[in-house]
Protein backbone atom coordinates (compact mmCIF):
# COMPACT_ATOMS: atom_id res chain seq x y z
CA UNK A 1 0.00 0.00 0.00
CA UNK A 2 1.24 3.51 -0.82
CA UNK A 3 1.83 5.82 2.15
CA UNK A 4 2.12 9.56 2.69
CA UNK A 5 4.73 10.66 5.29
CA UNK A 6 4.91 14.13 6.84
CA UNK A 7 6.05 15.91 9.99
CA UNK A 8 3.37 17.60 12.08
CA UNK A 9 3.20 19.44 15.39
CA UNK A 10 0.81 18.35 18.14
CA UNK A 11 -0.13 20.79 20.93
CA UNK A 12 0.29 19.33 24.45
CA UNK A 13 -1.70 20.27 27.55
CA UNK A 14 1.35 21.83 29.23
CA UNK A 15 1.63 24.42 26.46
CA UNK A 16 4.49 22.77 24.57
CA UNK A 17 4.34 21.65 20.95
CA UNK A 18 5.29 18.09 20.08
CA UNK A 19 6.89 17.36 16.69
CA UNK A 20 5.85 13.98 15.31
CA UNK A 21 6.38 11.88 12.21
CA UNK A 22 3.02 10.99 10.68
CA UNK A 23 2.65 8.13 8.22
CA UNK A 24 -0.74 7.50 6.66
CA UNK A 25 -1.90 5.01 4.06
CA UNK A 26 -3.20 6.41 0.80
CA UNK A 27 -6.89 5.58 0.92
CA UNK A 28 -8.95 4.56 3.89
CA UNK A 29 -7.01 3.67 7.05
CA UNK A 30 -7.83 0.74 9.31
CA UNK A 31 -9.96 1.68 12.35
CA UNK A 32 -6.94 1.39 14.70
CA UNK A 33 -4.42 4.26 14.89
CA UNK A 34 -0.96 3.69 16.34
CA UNK A 35 1.54 5.71 18.37
CA UNK A 36 5.12 4.43 18.00
CA UNK A 37 7.25 5.29 21.05
CA UNK A 38 10.93 5.65 20.19
CA UNK A 39 13.86 4.11 22.00
CA UNK A 40 16.84 5.97 23.45
CA UNK A 41 17.97 7.32 20.06
CA UNK A 42 14.79 9.34 19.30
CA UNK A 43 12.84 9.26 16.03
CA UNK A 44 15.63 7.86 13.91
CA UNK A 45 15.34 6.13 10.51
CA UNK A 46 14.56 2.82 12.26
CA UNK A 47 11.54 4.28 14.06
CA UNK A 48 10.35 6.03 10.91
CA UNK A 49 10.71 2.70 9.14
CA UNK A 50 8.40 1.05 11.67
CA UNK A 51 5.87 3.85 11.17
CA UNK A 52 6.10 3.45 7.41
CA UNK A 53 5.68 -0.32 7.66
CA UNK A 54 2.58 0.02 9.79
CA UNK A 55 1.15 2.65 7.45
CA UNK A 56 1.81 0.30 4.51
CA UNK A 57 -0.22 -2.30 6.43
CA UNK A 58 -3.12 0.18 6.49
CA UNK A 59 -2.72 1.96 9.84
CA UNK A 60 -2.56 5.66 10.66
CA UNK A 61 0.71 6.07 12.60
CA UNK A 62 2.33 8.81 14.66
CA UNK A 63 5.92 8.68 15.99
CA UNK A 64 6.33 11.57 18.49
CA UNK A 65 9.62 13.20 19.52
CA UNK A 66 9.38 12.73 23.30
CA UNK A 67 12.57 14.71 23.96
CA UNK A 68 11.03 17.85 22.44
CA UNK A 69 11.16 19.92 25.64
CA UNK A 70 14.93 19.66 25.84
CA UNK A 71 16.25 19.45 22.27
CA UNK A 72 15.53 20.78 18.81
CA UNK A 73 12.96 19.22 16.50
CA UNK A 74 14.15 16.43 14.24
CA UNK A 75 17.23 15.54 16.27
CA UNK A 76 18.15 11.88 16.64
CA UNK A 77 21.26 9.97 17.66
CA UNK A 78 23.52 7.36 16.13
CA UNK A 79 23.93 3.97 17.82
CA UNK A 80 27.32 4.91 19.24
CA UNK A 81 28.64 5.51 22.74
CA UNK A 82 28.23 9.25 22.17
CA UNK A 83 24.68 8.82 20.88
CA UNK A 84 23.81 6.59 23.80
CA UNK A 85 25.19 9.15 26.25
CA UNK A 86 23.16 11.97 24.68
CA UNK A 87 20.04 9.82 24.60
CA UNK A 88 20.35 8.86 28.25
CA UNK A 89 20.85 12.50 29.22
CA UNK A 90 17.54 13.39 27.56
CA UNK A 91 15.74 10.28 28.83
CA UNK A 92 16.63 11.29 32.38
CA UNK A 93 14.91 14.64 31.81
CA UNK A 94 11.63 13.05 30.69
CA UNK A 95 9.23 12.82 33.62
CA UNK A 96 6.26 10.51 33.93
CA UNK A 97 3.54 13.13 33.62
CA UNK A 98 5.27 14.87 30.71
CA UNK A 99 5.55 11.60 28.82
CA UNK A 100 1.92 10.74 29.50
CA UNK A 101 0.80 14.21 28.39
CA UNK A 102 2.62 13.71 25.12
CA UNK A 103 1.05 10.31 24.45
CA UNK A 104 -2.37 11.60 25.47
CA UNK A 105 -2.08 14.48 23.01
CA UNK A 106 -1.11 12.06 20.23
CA UNK A 107 -3.94 9.67 21.04
CA UNK A 108 -6.36 12.59 20.94
CA UNK A 109 -5.03 13.75 17.58
CA UNK A 110 -5.27 10.27 16.09
CA UNK A 111 -8.63 9.44 17.64
CA UNK A 112 -10.17 12.56 16.14
CA UNK A 113 -9.43 11.39 12.59
CA UNK A 114 -12.37 10.04 10.54
CA UNK A 115 -12.90 6.30 10.83
CA UNK A 116 -10.58 5.75 13.82
CA UNK A 117 -12.28 3.67 16.51
CA UNK A 118 -9.37 2.51 18.69
CA UNK A 119 -5.82 3.53 19.47
CA UNK A 120 -2.72 1.45 20.14
CA UNK A 121 0.83 2.11 21.35
CA UNK A 122 3.97 0.26 20.28
CA UNK A 123 7.26 1.00 22.01
CA UNK A 124 10.91 -0.07 21.86
CA UNK A 125 13.21 -0.24 24.92
CA UNK A 126 12.71 3.11 26.73
CA UNK A 127 9.73 3.60 24.44
CA UNK A 128 8.54 0.16 25.48
CA UNK A 129 8.54 1.39 29.07
CA UNK A 130 6.50 4.39 27.95
CA UNK A 131 4.09 2.15 26.03
CA UNK A 132 3.51 0.06 29.18
CA UNK A 133 3.02 3.23 31.23
CA UNK A 134 0.52 4.57 28.69
CA UNK A 135 -1.42 1.30 28.83
CA UNK A 136 -1.70 1.77 32.60
CA UNK A 137 -2.85 5.37 32.61
CA UNK A 138 -4.49 6.14 29.24
CA UNK A 139 -7.34 4.67 27.14
CA UNK A 140 -5.19 2.38 25.00
CA UNK A 141 -6.86 -0.65 23.42
CA UNK A 142 -3.75 -2.53 22.31
CA UNK A 143 -0.13 -2.27 23.44
CA UNK A 144 3.04 -3.93 22.14
CA UNK A 145 6.11 -3.60 24.36
CA UNK A 146 9.39 -4.61 22.78
CA UNK A 147 12.01 -5.16 25.50
CA UNK A 148 10.77 -2.30 27.67
CA UNK A 149 13.20 -1.90 30.56
CA UNK A 150 13.18 -0.50 34.10
CA UNK A 151 9.55 -1.47 34.75
CA UNK A 152 10.13 -2.98 38.24
CA UNK A 153 12.59 -0.24 39.26
CA UNK A 154 12.70 3.52 39.81
CA UNK A 155 15.85 3.99 37.72
CA UNK A 156 14.38 6.48 35.22
CA UNK A 157 12.02 9.43 35.84
CA UNK A 158 9.15 7.72 33.98
CA UNK A 159 9.21 5.03 36.67
CA UNK A 160 8.82 7.41 39.60
CA UNK A 161 7.57 7.99 42.23
CA UNK A 162 6.51 4.33 42.22
CA UNK A 163 7.77 1.75 39.72
CA UNK A 164 5.64 1.62 36.60
CA UNK A 165 5.05 -2.09 37.12
CA UNK A 166 3.07 -1.21 40.26
CA UNK A 167 0.47 0.46 38.00
CA UNK A 168 -0.28 -2.79 36.14
CA UNK A 169 -3.77 -3.26 37.71
CA UNK A 170 -4.87 -0.10 35.83
CA UNK A 171 -4.35 -1.70 32.39
CA UNK A 172 -7.68 -2.17 30.60
CA UNK A 173 -6.55 -3.18 27.11
CA UNK A 174 -4.58 -6.13 25.75
CA UNK A 175 -0.78 -6.08 26.00
CA UNK A 176 1.95 -8.12 24.32
CA UNK A 177 5.46 -8.04 25.79
CA UNK A 178 8.33 -9.27 23.58
CA UNK A 179 11.86 -9.82 24.91
CA UNK A 180 15.00 -11.87 24.33
CA UNK A 181 16.04 -14.40 26.95
CA UNK A 182 19.61 -13.07 26.85
CA UNK A 183 18.60 -9.46 27.39
CA UNK A 184 20.90 -8.11 30.14
CA UNK A 185 18.56 -5.20 30.91
CA UNK A 186 15.53 -7.44 31.41
CA UNK A 187 16.83 -10.57 33.08
CA UNK A 188 14.86 -13.62 34.21
CA UNK A 189 14.07 -11.94 37.53
CA UNK A 190 12.56 -8.87 35.88
CA UNK A 191 10.66 -11.01 33.36
CA UNK A 192 9.23 -13.02 36.23
CA UNK A 193 8.08 -9.86 38.01
CA UNK A 194 6.42 -8.57 34.84
CA UNK A 195 4.66 -11.86 34.19
CA UNK A 196 3.51 -12.10 37.81
CA UNK A 197 2.16 -8.55 37.82
CA UNK A 198 0.17 -9.09 34.62
CA UNK A 199 -1.24 -12.41 35.82
CA UNK A 200 -2.11 -11.12 39.28
CA UNK A 201 -3.92 -8.11 37.79
CA UNK A 202 -5.90 -10.28 35.38
CA UNK A 203 -4.63 -8.33 32.36
CA UNK A 204 -5.22 -9.88 28.96
CA UNK A 205 -1.64 -10.39 27.86
CA UNK A 206 1.04 -12.45 26.20
CA UNK A 207 4.69 -12.45 27.29
CA UNK A 208 6.96 -13.90 24.61
CA UNK A 209 10.64 -14.68 25.19
CA UNK A 210 13.08 -15.51 22.39
CA UNK A 211 15.87 -18.01 23.26
CA UNK A 212 19.40 -16.82 22.55
CA UNK A 213 18.21 -13.30 21.68
CA UNK A 214 19.54 -10.07 23.19
CA UNK A 215 18.26 -6.54 23.78
CA UNK A 216 17.33 -4.43 20.71
CA UNK A 217 17.07 -7.51 18.49
CA UNK A 218 14.65 -5.72 16.15
CA UNK A 219 17.12 -3.54 14.24
CA UNK A 220 18.98 -4.83 11.15
CA UNK A 221 22.64 -3.88 10.99
CA UNK A 222 23.14 -3.95 14.76
CA UNK A 223 25.07 -6.58 16.75
CA UNK A 224 21.95 -7.83 18.54
CA UNK A 225 19.81 -8.15 15.39
CA UNK A 226 17.95 -11.44 15.04
CA UNK A 227 15.92 -11.92 11.86
CA UNK A 228 13.76 -14.72 13.24
CA UNK A 229 12.84 -12.77 16.38
CA UNK A 230 12.14 -9.60 14.39
CA UNK A 231 9.89 -11.44 11.93
CA UNK A 232 7.98 -13.11 14.75
CA UNK A 233 7.65 -9.82 16.66
CA UNK A 234 6.41 -7.99 13.57
CA UNK A 235 3.81 -10.66 12.87
CA UNK A 236 2.62 -10.51 16.47
CA UNK A 237 2.33 -6.71 16.28
CA UNK A 238 0.24 -6.92 13.13
CA UNK A 239 -1.94 -9.65 14.64
CA UNK A 240 -2.46 -7.57 17.76
CA UNK A 241 -3.57 -4.54 15.75
CA UNK A 242 -5.87 -6.63 13.56
CA UNK A 243 -7.77 -8.21 16.47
Amino acid sequence: MTITPETITVPVADGTFLPAYLARPVGRAAPVAVVVAHELFAVNPDIRGVADGLAAAGYLVLAPEFYHRNTEAGRWFERTDAGREEGFALLHQLGREEALSDVDACLGRLGAQPGIQRTAVIGFSAGGHLAYLAACRLPVSRTAVLYGGWLPTADIPMSRPTPTLDLTPEIRGRIVYLVGEDDPLIDAGHRGQIRSALEKAGVEHELVTYPGVEHAFFWPGTPAFNQWARDDAWNRILSLLAE
